[in-house]
């Protein structure tokens, strides 16, 4: 009778008391600021607390690969979904209940069900409208155009995004293409074009320093949100080709993870209306669950093609992709 009367009491307490105490251990390939909203949220509907480990999505996956067994984590964050691929591969996740993954489409998230996306983004170019040298600009590749010597700016090719772009690129037009791309690129870059953030980019754009940038496309509207005047616009690339480069955020649950209740509750919420809706309203990403509505001011998802290529790919040709970026010597 006391186990009993104990059990009710359990299922009697709000679930947010249920939980209260418990923290989870996320390693997080996003910076805080988009990720703490939706992580704050959580705590308060759950009372289960989240502690953010932040660094590059590649370094934090092979922490947890080094840590085995011995890791303290419980999920995982990448910003892109080559790293959630690669993660998959070398088994570091947990299969996922079918009630979490079953919202997301199936080519948001692995075909092993151990990781799924959370946000979707476009790679897309950021262009300054006063610049006479962007009005016969349509594609990504148009960048590599010897008149655009010197009115560049990119990530380095290090950055996450900037490899999974090569990905769809090299998948949709071929491995030649893309090298012929990416060498007349480098023979366009000149001192300050290449920077550590996507944020810099777009400021280089809009201070008229560059005449384009090749950014995921919810910088252009952070930036315009502080400077609503600034010079710049969205050019979705390659409408009549191969379409946008596609790419989504996403999480897993890290295979030897202490909380495994705990970090389901959080995956669950993430993908969740309401974990979703915070997405789009902070993050001003694509939601990965379909029925979300995206903010305001982004392009509707419907209006502009998109490249056909399932995220899996970019981690299944992540390697390849990385071969060939150091082989043309992209800084």
């Amino acid at each position: 009778m006391r186990f009993l009367g104990l059990f009710l009491l359990l299922i009697s307490l709000p679930l947010n008391q249920l939980y209260a105490g418990e923290e989870l251990l996320v390693y997080s390939g996003r910076s805080e600021k988009f990720v703490s909203p939706v992580m704050e949220a959580f705590t308060r509907e759950t009372g289960i607390k989240v502690a953010l480990l932040e660094g590059s999505s590649t370094a934090l996956l092979a922490k947890l690969q080094n840590e085995g067994n011995a890791s303290p984590a419980d999920l995982y964050i990448s910003n892109d979904a080559g790293n959630l691929q690669k993660g998959a591969d070398l088994q570091l996740f947990r299969v996922l209940p079918r009630d979490i993954f079953r919202n997301i489409p199936s080519n948001y998230r692995s075909q092993t069900h151990d990781w799924l996306g959370l946000s979707a983004r476009a790679r897309v170019l950021v262009v300054n409208t006063g610049s006479p040298l962007i009005k016969n600009l349509t594609s990504v590749f148009d960048l590599a155009t010897p008149a655009l010597k010197g009115q560049i700016a990119l990530t380095s090719s290090r950055n996450e995004s900037f490899i999974a772009g090569v990905t769809v690129y090299m998948q949709l037009k071929g491995k030649a293409a893309t090298r012929n791309w990416l060498s007349g690129m480098k023979q366009n870059l000149t001192n300050g074009s290449v920077f550590k953030e996507h944020s810099q980019v777009v400021e280089a754009v809009a201070k008229g320093q560059k005449a384009v940038g090749l950014v995921n496309h919810y910088y252009i509207y952070r930036y315009l949100e502080k400077h609503p005047h600034a010079p710049i616009n969205i050019l979705l690339p390659d409408q009549t080709g191969m379409g946008v480069a596609w790419n989504v955020a996403g999480a897993a649950i890290a295979k030897h993870s202490k909380r495994i209740k705990a970090a389901e509750r959080l995956m669950a919420f993430m993908v969740s209306k309401a974990g979703q809706k915070l997405f789009t309203e902070v993050d001003r990403e694509y939601p990965a669950r379909p029925g979300i509505s995206a903010a305001r001011e982004v392009p509707a998802v419907a209006t502009f093609k998109i490249a056909d290529v399932p995220m899996t790919s970019l981690g299944k040709l992540r390697d390849e992709t990385l071969e060939l970026i150091n082989a043309v010597g992209m800084p």
